[in-house]
């Protein structure tokens, strides 16, 4: 009995100097669940080297570990030694997984600590080129007109343009037929040269094209209007009539479960740090991203968000009956 006593004792000793020490000189990798270059693999590559200096002048790697829907690295961290050195960023599909992804192994509201979120990404609406409406007030009288025959295009199933479209058809009550790309930009190739008829994509990928007038713009899908040169005279969805809608492209810090307090609260400490870092900020503005200020960078407020997201999105998938293997 006292040599469990010891043990015991010893397994909290060493959990409380892990976190005193906390990174020591194991390096942190961030696992980002989809391609190397894109805007979530950006955001990780620009907290990364934030976090840096908050945490000690610590080694931050990135991992992308790609593919089924944002699962595949989501999972890989899920099943990682919960000692702080491996997270997961990730967007608004730790939101649509649960219902998007078939036989998902993993549980996202009970499977991972929340750390706190990070940004937020605007959506705008676009349309090709010939397309004779000019505001959405006329956009909306010609998707009446035509219904049956309007061509929406997305990323791929599960991406963030295919989510938007996905609201946008539930919201006016119009089906479209939904065409799926292998990345976002070949489907804004085809928007342009009027292949597709429409469009709902990030303002990372959409901002230089409504710049260049290459496509239409019709609105924002924020609850107020930006401020930014490019796209601030854009009305938003909801004064153009479409109450309530509202979708942002968001990204938030993860660990795996039992992932120890102190560690947890370090890593806080960090994030919290490194979304006030003059450059950070500067950066994600330069991708059309909004650095979080609010009380979703505290974890208790994060894991309330992706809840009441998770309760956003789930009827929407399914009464479109999509899913991504």
């Amino acid at each position: 009995m006292k040599k469990l006593f010891a043990l015991a004792a010893l397994a909290v000793a060493a959990v409380g100097a892990q976190a005193q020490t906390y990174p020591g000189s194991k390096p942190i990798t961030i696992v980002v669940p989809f391609a190397a270059g894109g805007p979530t693999d950006r955001v990780a590559r620009d907290l990364a080297e934030a976090l840096r200096k908050p945490l000690g002048g610590a080694v931050i790697l990135v991992d992308n570990a790609a593919g089924a829907g944002g699962s595949i690295g989501a999972s890989k961290v899920a099943k990682a030694p919960a000692d702080g050195h491996t997270l997961l960023l990730h967007h608004i599909a730790m939101a649509t997984m649960p219902t998007l992804v078939r036989n998902i192994p993993f549980k996202v509201e009970t499977d991972f600590e929340y750390l706190g979120m990070i940004n937020d990404v605007p959506m705008t609406l676009i349309g090709k080129p010939a397309l004779p409406a000019n505001n959405y007030k006329e956009l909306a009288g010609w998707i009446n007109a035509n219904k049956g025959n309007i061509n929406l295009g997305n990323a791929g199933v599960g991406s963030a343009s295919h989510l938007c479209g996905l609201l946008f058809q539930n919201a006016v009550q119009v089906d479209m037929t939904t065409v799926p790309y292998k990345g976002t930009a070949p489907a804004i190739t085809d928007l342009i040269g009027g292949q597709i008829d429409l469009m709902c994509d990030q303002t990372t990928n959409t901002t230089s094209q409504i710049e260049g007038k290459k496509v239409k713009a019709f609105a924002v899908t924020t609850s107020k209007r930006l401020s930014t040169a490019a796209l601030k005279d854009l009305p938003t969805l909801q004064e153009s009539g479409l109450k309530g809608f509202e979708v942002t492209i968001w990204h938030g810090l993860y660990a795996p479960k039992g992932t120890p307090a102190d560690v947890q609260a370090k890593v806080n400490a960090a994030l919290k740090a490194a979304l006030k870092d003059p450059e950070f900020i500067k950066k994600q503005e330069g991708l059309g991203a909004v650095v979080v200020t609010d009380k979703r960078m505290e974890p208790a407020e994060h894991k309330k968000f992706v809840a009441a997201e998770i309760a956003k999105w789930s009827p929407v998938i399914k009464a479109a009956g999509v899913y991504a293997d």
